[in-house]
């Protein structure tokens, strides 16, 4: 497993990312720069649009910007080639996403598996079960997809985030389609991952959810709007209501 204690730093130095739509030049990100320390909870807050999710993908390097430098793990990922950018994704960065992503032919434990298998991970079946393990659905192993509720699908997308062993958790808008309680039994995972070093950074446009984070980043059209900790002080989970 990689060293959670300094491996997993994050740069942005003036990152900006500009598209072609139609004929008219979109700016997703307008010179943002930010540093996350490892071991770090961090909400990246904002409606729709404001540009949280392109900032998710860069720092993932499932995009990379039109100008300025991304550091992760202390490795450049702008202007770094493709085997550079995978070598990331397998080895630093795990993503959770909000449509899950599962494979329907695939059961909890299969689909957490391919997790392991595709980072490289050594001990891939007992990583398997201790990830399982660690979002509580260890009886559930070996139930489809289907046969699972959309908070036991997130869950086990979850773990398969976990069992690859990467550093950095990227979770975008994870309880999005979830209602509260399981909402707040998503949360709980990722804030116990953020408390035993995993850097964890989650998309949300839900403003109660970034009570709960160390720090809370929030967009607006592409710029830091704010970066600090919580309005009011961190709250615990049992606090949330929405």
């Amino acid at each position: 497993m990689a060293d959670l204690s300094s491996a997993n730093r994050i740069e942005l130095v003036g990152v900006t990312k500009r598209y072609d739509v139609g004929g008219t030049t979109v700016t997703a990100l307008d010179g943002v720069s930010i540093v996350i320390e490892p071991g770090s909870f961090v909400v990246i807050l904002g409606p729709s649009g404001c540009g949280k999710t392109t900032l998710l993908n860069m720092i993932g390097a499932l995009d990379t910007p039109t100008d300025g430098s991304i550091s992760v793990n202390g490795e450049r990922v702008d202007g770094a080639s493709k085997t550079v950018r995978e070598k990331l994704r397998r080895h630093s960065v795990s993503f959770v996403f909000q449509t899950f992503n599962l494979f329907a032919g695939l059961t909890a434990r299969e689909n957490v598996r391919f997790g392991a298998d595709a980072a490289g991970a050594s001990e891939g079946a007992d990583r398997t079960l201790r990830a399982l393990a660690q979002v509580a659905l260890q009886d559930r192993a070996d139930h489809f997809p289907h046969q699972l509720s959309g908070g036991e699908q997130q869950r086990v997308a979850i773990a398969r985030a976990l069992a690859t062993g990467n550093p950095i958790l990227l979770a975008d808008e994870p309880t999005g389609e979830l209602d509260f309680r399981t909402g707040v039994q998503i949360l709980e995972v990722l804030a116990a991952q953020a408390a035993e070093g995993m850097t964890v950074l989650v998309v949300t446009h839900n403003r109660e959810i970034s009570r709960i984070a160390d720090r809370v980043i929030e967009l607006s059209s592409g710029k830091v709007l704010s970066d600090g900790p919580p309005e009011g002080g961190r709250s615990s989970i049992e606090e949330l209501q929405w």
